[in-house]
């Protein structure tokens, strides 16, 4: 019987609930919101509202005044920063002619609310006053954000605020929205715009999966060249601690440890000689290991958890140094052992453990696990979920918006060739952390996007917004009004098509993926350990198309490929290159509209030239063979002249091809370099040690940088083609007296 880890089974389960809801078994998502109809937008959607029917001007009349709190309290830091930078309204303190803006803190404003209440708020709007009561700090400054979402600016320039009254509150205590880092280093500015956004929306804890992106004092050697030193660690966790959000860092082991294995100082560590796990019966791993927690310990002071992981460690006992027999039982033990002595020791440091608790933990076992640890993957499977319940562990309702997919995730379902997953990515979102936490104790939700495949983190944001909506008030409102209320709060109000856009780019990057054969690597060796479940001897595979045909002396015949096989594909990259270029049209059209966040657009932008060139690309594969069979037709009816020109036109078409790539990709890389440092840089003497990884198929692992969004197009190998033809070409116009037309065949020299 194959085991599945609880990421997959979470997944399963999230599918099986979608089922469900299609053939009515599950509650159908709700009706648009009384807020929405009214035309205002607010994520998260707040609880209880109560609305009055009138609409209240916000204007310099208006002033702020605070009961109990200081004035250098963020929350009011924000409301006047807000009000000046996007509507230009400046508030002064409030005096007896003006209305007010009252900003307080009163335990028990929001009664009985648990572990939840200091995070509760109430928001009063009348014509002469308005309330923002907090039970607690984070509450005053959630009411604030709720506040600034609902200023309305009517088409006069006025601004406009619905008399209501506003209980709020979040279902989940902990919500986690999930920054993976493994693949790109973002910087500094880059990390506290996603904070000053993901406070907005109130998330109150990020994962932060640091690898290779910290200096790890103690052992140097394993952050990468410009990876981030101890005090900016400190500078963006204490940046999110004023938001009320904990930067908890995620740091992989004792598997995913290719980043700290690679490097030949730890080698002998290397579980069964791979570099994607470590020995656990080796002494010095368990060193290795928490001297790594200790320095991020000491880099990101005032948060209170740590994220563990011990995710995929399937071979846990495998090592050859280990005594006891490889079996079942030894091998959950061994992951117990591990976790009990990380949880000690983060424990001693004031830290909280978070991990997956999952394969090849067996639920037997689970009552040896100390209680205070937090399972980071709440699933579905009974025996694990009552196991923990019985020693009273609390879990974090998982859900991901990002696994495998290819430059843009699967926020929708979808039927059809073009696409490999049928479950929607936001539909599952709102069944996991609506529906999926009726068994359990869950004490959060964690919303993750795994970098692995290369996405840049802008096409994140819809999805991050689901989790930090459903993650405060599960079940409401619909996945089509959240869409509609993340547009309006991310960009500002006036763009247009927006769903167009998304689910666009979802198509392009679906035909994208889709379109490449995946043929079995010559470069990378065997590997184990995926999220599918255990396997060694996995076979690696790669991306790649085959070369245009090459054409054979003396007639010039060939053997049709994309005018052949590959027909279909190119009759698809025919409508995907239209589709492409209507979408390029309709990204420009917004991002001279966007109030805010523009630069998302502008990477959406990158993204739609960049499929837009895979569909030209393979259109010219295929004018490359019409080339090929003009040439031949000429060379059989004894025009040679023709046929050469026809061969010249052919090596010109793949020029073109290998051009507009590179100028592609360096716009890309323009754009995304904006946002993140360069990948696989080298700093200060120092290059980046990079080996091909054999371990898991990560798409962006495959270079140190960039270009391994363009790896897949090079293996083509249209460089090579073109000097193979071009020797056709000469030897055929030598027998045959005619001109080399090289002004056609000579290509722009690399740089």
């Amino acid at each position: 019987m194959i085991q599945l880890n609880v990421k997959c089974r979470s997944h399963l389960a999230s599918i099986i609930v979608t089922a469900l809801v299609t053939i009515g078994f599950v509650q159908a998502q709700p009706p648009p919101t009384e807020l929405f109809l009214e035309g205002f937008s607010v994520v998260p959607e707040p609880r209880n509202v109560e609305l009055t029917g009138s609409l209240i001007e916000l204007n310099s009349q208006w002033g702020w005044d605070t009961v109990g709190i200081d004035p250098g309290h963020v929350a009011l830091k924000t409301l006047l920063g807000d009000l000046s930078e996007v509507h230009q309204l400046e508030l002064r303190q409030a005096g007896a002619e003006r209305k007010t803006i009252q900003l307080k803190v009163q335990p028990g404003a929001v009664p009985d609310l648990g572990e939840v209440s200091e995070q509760a708020y109430q928001l009063i709007i009348t014509p002469e006053k308005i309330e923002i009561t907090g039970n607690g700090d984070p509450g005053l400054f959630y009411g604030v954000q709720t506040l600034l979402q609902l200023v309305r600016e009517t088409g006069s320039g006025r601004l406009q605020l619905p008399g209501c009254r506003i209980e709020d509150w979040p279902s989940f205590r902990l919500r986690f929205l999930h920054f993976d880092t493994k693949h790109h280093q973002d910087r500094i500015e880059t990390l506290k715009r996603y904070l000053d956004w993901a406070a907005r929306y109130k998330v109150n804890m990020i994962a932060y999966e640091l690898e290779d992106k910290f200096e790890y004092p103690s052992n140097p050697v394993i952050g990468a060249p410009g990876a981030f030193t101890a005090a900016q660690l400190q500078e963006i966790v204490d940046y999110g601690l004023e938001r009320f959000i904990q930067v908890v860092p995620d740091v992989q082991s004792p598997a995913h440890l290719a980043y700290v294995l690679k490097h030949p100082e730890f080698a002998h560590l290397r579980s069964d000689g791979n570099n994607y796990q470590s020995c656990l019966c080796d002494e010095e791993t368990y060193e290795l290991i928490f001297s790594m927690y200790e320095d991020v310990i000491q880099a990101t002071q005032g948060v209170d958890y740590f994220l563990v992981s011990t995710d995929e460690l399937y071979y846990a006992g495998i090592c050859e140094k280990c005594e006891k027999p490889y079996n079942p039982e030894n091998r959950s033990l061994t992951w117990v052992d591990f976790a009990r002595r990380a949880r000690d020791f983060l424990h001693e440091r004031g830290r909280r453990m978070i991990c997956w608790v999952e394969y090849p933990l067996l639920p037997e076992h689970i009552s040896l696990l100390p209680p205070d640890i937090i399972d980071g993957v709440l699933g579905s499977d009974p025996d694990f979920i009552n196991a923990e319940n019985e020693i009273g562990l609390r879990q974090l309702v998982y859900t991901s918006i990002q696994g495998g997919e290819y430059l843009f995730p699967n926020y929708w379902s979808a039927v059809g060739r073009d696409f490999r997953s049928r479950q929607g990515r936001l539909q599952s979102v709102y069944q996991a952390l609506s529906t999926g936490a009726r068994t359990g104790n869950p004490t959060g939700v964690f919303g993750a996007a795994w970098g692995d495949s290369g996405l840049h983190s802008e096409t994140f944001w819809l999805g991050w917004s689901a989790v930090a909506q459903y993650g405060w008030t599960r079940g409401t409102p619909s996945v089509e009004q959240h869409v509609e209320e993340y547009v309006n709060s991310f960009y500002g109000p006036g763009l247009s098509d927006m769903l167009q856009v998304f689910q666009g780019l979802q198509r392009q990057a679906r035909f994208y993926q889709g379109s490449w054969d995946r043929v079995v690597s010559r470069t990378r060796e065997s590997g184990y350990g995926n999220s599918n479940g255990p396997g060694i001897g996995i076979i690696r595979r790669d991306d790649t198309l085959p070369q245009p045909p090459l054409p054979q002396l003396p007639g010039l015949d060939f053997i049709p490929v994309y005018t052949g096989t590959y027909s279909e594909l190119v009759s698809r990259a025919r409508v995907m290159e239209g589709e492409a270029q209507n979408l390029i049209h309709l990204i420009y059209s917004n991002l001279s509209r966007a109030r805010q966040n523009r630069y998302s657009l502008e990477v959406f932008l990158s993204l739609a030239r960049f499929t837009h060139h895979h569909g030209r690309m393979i259109l010219s594969l295929e004018s490359i063979e019409n080339h090929l069979a003009e040439a031949s037709q000429f060379a059989a009816s004894d025009h040679p002249e023709r046929a050469v020109a026809s061969l010249a036109s052919a090596i010109r078409s793949a020029g073109i091809i290998i051009q507009d790539r590179k100028d592609t990709f360096e716009a890309l890389q323009m754009v995304w370099e904006k946002s993140r440092y360069p990948k696989g840089r080298s700093v200060g003497g120092r290059n980046f040690y990079h080996v091909l990884d054999d371990v898991k198929d990560h798409f962006a692992d495959r270079r140190p940088d960039l270009t391994y969004l363009t790896r897949p197009e090079e293996s083509i190998r249209l460089e090579e083609w073109i000097e193979e033809v071009t020797a056709v070409l000469r030897e055929y116009a030598g027998k045959h007296g005619v001109a080399v037309p090289s002004a056609h065949i000579e290509l722009e020299p690399e740089e």
